[in-house]
Protein backbone atom coordinates (compact mmCIF):
# COMPACT_ATOMS: atom_id res chain seq x y z
CA UNK A 1 0.00 0.00 0.00
CA UNK A 2 1.04 3.51 -0.90
CA UNK A 3 2.38 5.65 1.78
CA UNK A 4 -0.40 8.81 1.33
CA UNK A 5 -2.79 5.87 0.22
CA UNK A 6 -2.05 4.64 3.95
CA UNK A 7 -1.98 8.33 5.48
CA UNK A 8 -5.29 8.47 4.00
CA UNK A 9 -7.28 5.23 5.44
CA UNK A 10 -5.94 5.89 8.68
CA UNK A 11 -6.86 9.45 8.83
CA UNK A 12 -10.02 8.73 8.46
CA UNK A 13 -9.83 5.78 10.58
CA UNK A 14 -9.09 8.24 13.31
CA UNK A 15 -11.63 10.83 12.15
CA UNK A 16 -14.17 8.36 12.58
CA UNK A 17 -12.71 7.53 16.10
CA UNK A 18 -12.54 10.91 16.94
CA UNK A 19 -16.00 11.64 16.06
CA UNK A 20 -17.72 8.44 17.95
CA UNK A 21 -15.35 9.32 21.30
CA UNK A 22 -17.14 12.87 21.10
CA UNK A 23 -21.17 12.06 19.48
CA UNK A 24 -21.27 8.72 21.26
CA UNK A 25 -18.63 7.77 24.39
CA UNK A 26 -19.11 11.50 25.62
CA UNK A 27 -22.34 11.98 26.03
CA UNK A 28 -22.83 8.31 27.50
CA UNK A 29 -20.48 9.12 29.73
CA UNK A 30 -22.09 12.19 30.91
CA UNK A 31 -25.75 12.04 30.14
CA UNK A 32 -25.99 8.16 31.31
CA UNK A 33 -23.23 7.73 33.52
CA UNK A 34 -21.66 5.38 31.17
CA UNK A 35 -17.73 5.97 32.10
CA UNK A 36 -16.73 2.54 30.00
CA UNK A 37 -17.27 3.97 26.77
CA UNK A 38 -15.08 7.19 26.59
CA UNK A 39 -11.99 4.69 28.38
CA UNK A 40 -12.49 2.79 25.42
CA UNK A 41 -13.31 4.38 22.33
CA UNK A 42 -10.55 7.19 24.15
CA UNK A 43 -8.19 4.35 24.11
CA UNK A 44 -8.70 3.25 20.54
CA UNK A 45 -8.80 6.68 19.12
CA UNK A 46 -5.51 7.54 21.02
CA UNK A 47 -3.92 4.26 19.15
CA UNK A 48 -5.11 5.44 16.11
CA UNK A 49 -3.80 8.92 16.70
CA UNK A 50 -0.49 7.75 17.19
CA UNK A 51 -0.86 5.44 13.93
CA UNK A 52 -1.18 8.79 12.51
CA UNK A 53 1.47 10.72 13.58
CA UNK A 54 3.64 7.44 12.19
CA UNK A 55 2.13 7.56 9.17
CA UNK A 56 2.96 11.34 8.51
CA UNK A 57 5.88 10.61 9.78
CA UNK A 58 6.08 8.12 6.66
CA UNK A 59 4.66 10.60 4.23
CA UNK A 60 7.45 13.05 5.35
CA UNK A 61 10.51 10.20 5.04
CA UNK A 62 8.78 9.36 1.12
CA UNK A 63 9.03 12.91 0.36
CA UNK A 64 5.91 14.61 1.30
CA UNK A 65 6.55 18.18 2.43
CA UNK A 66 6.62 19.04 5.68
CA UNK A 67 3.65 21.73 5.43
CA UNK A 68 1.89 19.44 3.84
CA UNK A 69 2.24 17.41 6.78
CA UNK A 70 1.51 19.80 9.55
CA UNK A 71 -1.50 20.39 7.60
CA UNK A 72 -2.67 17.23 7.97
CA UNK A 73 -1.75 16.94 11.73
CA UNK A 74 -3.44 20.11 12.54
CA UNK A 75 -6.48 19.11 10.43
CA UNK A 76 -7.04 16.13 12.50
CA UNK A 77 -8.10 18.32 15.09
CA UNK A 78 -11.05 19.59 14.02
CA UNK A 79 -13.89 16.91 14.05
CA UNK A 80 -15.42 16.23 10.71
CA UNK A 81 -12.07 18.09 8.53
CA UNK A 82 -10.47 15.23 7.77
CA UNK A 83 -13.54 13.96 5.56
CA UNK A 84 -13.52 17.26 3.51
CA UNK A 85 -9.42 17.27 3.54
CA UNK A 86 -9.35 13.08 1.87
CA UNK A 87 -10.24 15.01 -1.09
CA UNK A 88 -6.70 17.35 -1.00
CA UNK A 89 -4.85 14.28 -0.41
CA UNK A 90 -6.24 12.39 -2.94
CA UNK A 91 -5.24 14.78 -5.07
CA UNK A 92 -1.70 14.93 -3.40
CA UNK A 93 -1.28 11.30 -4.13
CA UNK A 94 -2.41 11.94 -8.01
CA UNK A 95 0.11 14.82 -8.15
CA UNK A 96 3.26 12.66 -6.95
CA UNK A 97 1.79 9.26 -9.01
CA UNK A 98 4.20 6.51 -7.66
CA UNK A 99 6.66 8.15 -5.78
CA UNK A 100 4.87 8.60 -2.58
Amino acid sequence: MRTLSLLRHVALAEAVSYLLLLGVAMPLKYLAGQPLAVRIVGMIHGVLFLVLCWALLQAWINKLPARRCLAVFVISFVPIAPFYFDRRIRHWEAELGGSA
